[in-house]
């Protein structure tokens, strides 16, 4: 009887996870269920002059591999309104777990910032990736860019248009990939009105879409989204950004899921939730697969 018991549990927790994150997306719970995965965690680390310049390193407590773990700099979303870096425990011991060095940035949000002065700052962390790597026991010529939601858009610009690396000293030449997760990457005119003012509604900047840097020599691109999403549509983000990917020449995985929203699309990778989607899976073997820059 205990036995049914505690199989009834395990069936039902991950439910009931499903349940609250629709609701009310508490990364504290994942968190705190991120123990199950191994990582060496480093808080706090500075990568720029500004109080919203910091990361949290999370390394795998495997051996290195001769050249150094592959290096991920995950932004979180939030609509460029909202984040803090200690919510995504979750994502970078995931990812650690599986061998890859992870750091996870803050960057300043509105309404202290507007576009593009979150760019700037994720360009920075970006840079400490590049430029630590080695250091930090990573491969400096296998460093990523990676976001889901608003950090998807994040890092879709970094990796696409030239400008915001070219700041920091680097390159998107330099990058061996990047992972985009849910990301809105053709979104003007803007309905949503939380997000309206960081693009300055309806006076909208020049250049602030990432469709419009797609090129053939635009970095490996890993494009993950939920079938069904009600904040940002699939098919005109994720879909489109591939295709016109694809046609260019550049190369590009696409993944559509099922059975998870934009939300439980990130949410998947802690570990009660996998079951949702194997999209942890299928980021760590697109990283495996990828190449080192040159």
């Amino acid at each position: 009887m205990r036995r049914l018991t505690q199989l009834l549990l395990w069936a039902v927790l991950p439910l009931a996870l499903v349940a609250l994150l629709a609701a009310c997306a508490p990364t504290a719970t994942l968190n705190a269920l991120a123990v199950r995965d191994a990582a060496a965690q480093t808080q706090g680390v500075a990568y720029g002059p500004l109080p919203r310049h910091g990361l949290d390193v999370y390394r795998p407590t495997q051996a290195a591999p001769a050249a150094g773990w592959p290096v991920v700099v995950f932004f979180y979303g939030g609509s460029w309104t909202n984040g803090e870096r200690a919510d995504y425990k979750f994502v970078g011991t995931a990812l650690a777990a599986r061998g890859v060095l992870t750091l996870v940035a803050d960057y300043r949000l509105y309404p202290e910032v507007r576009y593009p002065d979150f760019l700037n700052d994720c360009a920075l962390a970006a840079a400490y990736g590049l430029e630590q790597a080695r250091a930090l026991g990573g491969d400096p010529k296998r460093v990523f860019v990676m976001g889901h939601s608003a950090g998807a858009y994040n890092a879709a610009m970094l990796a696409l248009d030239p400008r915001w690396l070219k700041g920091a000293g680097h390159s998107p030449s330099q990058l061996a990939g990047w992972i985009g997760l849910a990301g809105p990457y053709d979104f003007l005119p803007m309905t949503n009105r939380l997000t309206q003012p960081v693009f300055f509604h309806p006076n909208y900047p020049q250049g602030s879409q990432p469709v419009d840097y797609v090129g053939k020599t635009s970095p490996r691109a890993f494009v993950g989204a939920a079938l069904s999403d009600n904040l940002v549509d699939p098919q005109r983000n994720s879909v489109a950004l591939a295709t016109k990917l694809q046609a260019a020449g550049a190369p590009v995985e696409l993944r559509l899921y099922g059975r998870v929203n934009h939300v439980t699309l990130a949410a998947a990778f802690a570990w009660p939730l996998r079951w949702l989607a194997p999209v942890l899976d299928d980021v760590v073997a697109f990283i495996a697969a990828s190449p080192e820059t040159p």
